[in-house]
């Protein structure tokens, strides 16, 4: 169950706002990180989460770790401008750093879940919000496990939760097929050129029938 409090205004004249999200496994961190690389315009906000760190990963460059009795105190602040409880933790976007980076004139990407998207999107409907989805479920299973970092039981969970997240994949403006890294990182550089750029930009039917699929089982 996600909430929205706080939110910045959703103003023209400002940076553009992408909404990147894909189920966990999807490879939606590394595309995140090579367009950050290729297109300077682009920064990521940095979300808040009571989660511990993951090996690598470190406090205010990949998330604020914070405790849950903090992340609880900012929510009743109206610190975020979305937020939710998902594997048993806490994430949320801060609304000012958001707004400031907008304001700069910067592209912001937000990498949430379909629960935040939704929550943004009704603030932001100027918004352009992408979901990237793997070729298979074999393949998601595949990646999750070659990872290292999670349990069976724990991968189990998530690939069920990942169907579940597939399922709101109608929800998003534009879909990205994550099987050919590179050809997936171009999908991904066009969509956000041809918003910002304000051309439409269809999406591929075929990629429409896949996440069907993968959402229906």
């Amino acid at each position: 169950m996600s909430n929205r409090t706080g939110h910045p205004a959703d103003r023209q004249g400002h940076g553009d706002l992408f909404i990147i999200a894909a189920p966990s496994g999807g490879g939606k961190t590394s595309l995140i990180n090579a367009m950050l690389e290729r297109d300077r315009r682009l920064v990521l906000s940095v979300s808040h989460t009571t989660r511990q760190p993951r090996p690598g990963e470190q406090n205010g460059q990949h998330y604020h770790f914070i405790t849950e009795t903090e992340f609880e105190q900012m929510i009743s602040r109206g610190a975020f401008m979305e937020y939710a409880r998902v594997f048993d933790h806490y994430y949320g976007t801060n609304s000012a750093s958001v707004a400031k980076q907008l304001e700069q004139n910067h592209d912001v990407i937000l990498d949430i879940d379909w629960q935040g998207a939704r929550q943004v999107r009704a603030v932001f409907p100027h918004c352009c919000a992408i979901f990237i989805i793997p070729p298979s479920l074999e393949t998601l299973r595949k990646r999750l496990t070659q990872r290292g970092q999670d349990s069976t039981g724990v991968i189990q969970r998530r690939m069920q939760d990942a169907q579940a997240e597939i399922s709101h994949w109608a929800e998003f403006d534009q879909l990205v097929v994550n099987d050919n890294f590179d050809e997936a990182l171009e999908d991904l550089a066009a969509i956000i050129n041809d918003h910002r750029m304000q051309r439409p930009h269809k999406i591929n039917n075929n990629y429409r029938h896949l996440a069907q699929r993968l959402g229906s089982g």
